[in-house]
């Protein structure tokens, strides 16, 4: 159970920060223009919970079949890179715009399409398949939907009350400066461990 909860802990925590500033979440923005906030919602729960059920099954093989403080090494300059891309800042582009302003009959699906599509390679998809390398794969699935879900809700709700007046750039360095701690902390633990 103990493993269960820092799985969840730490996966919430990384993946919430990752996402802050993220494509996806200047979608979610996009989108709760257009929709209501609970469908909007919705379909990025379906497809978060779908792809990083795919991210934790991937990490989780890779995690059975290479010794540990390598990971940690990989894992490590993984977060040093999710901070550099952090730091570079996404924008959407004007297809993905066009996207997210068009609705079908369904805005869950909608949503949950753009949402799939968007997140496949992305750094949310990335950082939690290097978590499940080193944690378990239901604490780390669960904990990474869930921060994806809080980090666009959240954007959701600041989008309606504040418009597009976010301050992006302090967001972005924030979330750039706990990717680097994450992974120097990463890189301490594997050099220890080799």
């Amino acid at each position: 159970m103990e493993g269960f909860l820092v799985a969840l802990a730490v996966s919430f925590g990384v993946i919430f920060v990752a996402e802050l500033g993220d494509k996806s979440q200047l979608m979610a923005l996009t989108f709760a223009t257009r929709f209501k906030p609970i469908p909007v919602l919705v379909g990025i729960t379906v497809a978060t919970a779908v792809v990083h059920l795919a991210s934790v099954a991937i990490g989780y093989g890779l995690g059975a079949a290479l010794p540990t403080g390598w990971i940690s090494l990989v894992a490590g300059l993984a977060f040093l890179g999710f901070g550099v891309w952090t730091l570079r800042g996404d924008k959407l582009t004007e297809e993905e715009k066009r996207k997210a302003e068009r609705g079908g009959k369904s805005a869950v699906v909608a949503v949950g399409v753009a949402f799939f599509l968007a997140e496949l390679g992305d750094k949310t998809m990335l950082a939690t398949i290097t978590l499940a390398t080193k944690y378990g794969w239901f604490g780390t699935w669960l904990g990474s939907t869930l921060g994806m879900v809080a980090a666009d809700a959240l954007a959701i709700l600041v989008g309606r009350l504040l418009g597009r007046h976010l301050p992006e750039r302090t967001i972005r360095y924030g979330a750039a400066i706990l990717f680097a701690i994450c992974g120097l902390w990463l890189i301490f633990e594997a050099v220890a461990e080799l």
